[in-house]
């Protein structure tokens, strides 16, 4: 919020009364305020971003959401929820996904979060013709599960090369392991 926009804000909720756009009478209000971010106010505070008052006003009760990376047991009831919602929207019968395509959801980074979820199964949702979803195109998030792609590929090479070193050690030596 602008600094203009936080000073009114702070006038509504201490007072409980604004005034309407071009109006001048105060009209007497009551507000419960509900709020949310993706930054952390205190540090915003601190930076001379968001009135300190302010944060104390609206700082009653916090409850912190984690991205949905970090919550990854809740994939199958979104996915089940957001494809039931779809479906009904746009008068389509899909109402699950293929266990290669829970994989691949479960694979992702989701930066998006749940919207980014919500869009990419609607546009499955539209493109599929059975009842089951089993391709899954993802924006350019994707990179993300080429990265895990990535990194099974290095574990695997490191592997294949440190057996590889073992095999030729262990016949260099005629299987004397201790002289490796």
């Amino acid at each position: 919020l602008s600094p203009a926009a936080q000073t009114r804000l702070l006038r509504v909720i201490q007072e409980n009364e604004l005034e309407r756009v071009g109006g001048k009478l105060a009209i007497h209000v009551d507000v419960r305020l509900i709020s949310a971010t993706n930054v952390v106010l205190l540090d915003k505070v601190g930076q001379g971003e968001f009135r300190k008052d302010l944060y104390y006003r609206v700082n009653v009760v916090n409850l912190e959401i984690p991205p949905l990376i970090e919550r990854s047991e809740d994939l199958p009831a979104l996915v089940d929820l957001i494809l039931k919602r779809k479906s009904e929207k746009h008068n389509k019968s899909v109402n699950s996904v293929s266990s290669a395509v829970m994989q691949k959801i479960h694979a992702h980074q989701w930066l998006g979060n749940v919207r980014e979820l919500e869009n990419t199964l609607e546009r499955s949702v539209l493109f599929t013709t059975g009842t089951v979803i089993t391709e899954l195109k993802l924006d350019a998030g994707e990179s993300s599960s080429k990265t895990i792609d990535w990194k099974q590929q290095k574990e695997q090479a490191l592997a294949k090369v440190e057996q590889a070193f073992l095999q030729v050690s262990l016949g260099q030596y005629h299987g004397d392991i201790k002289q490796i």
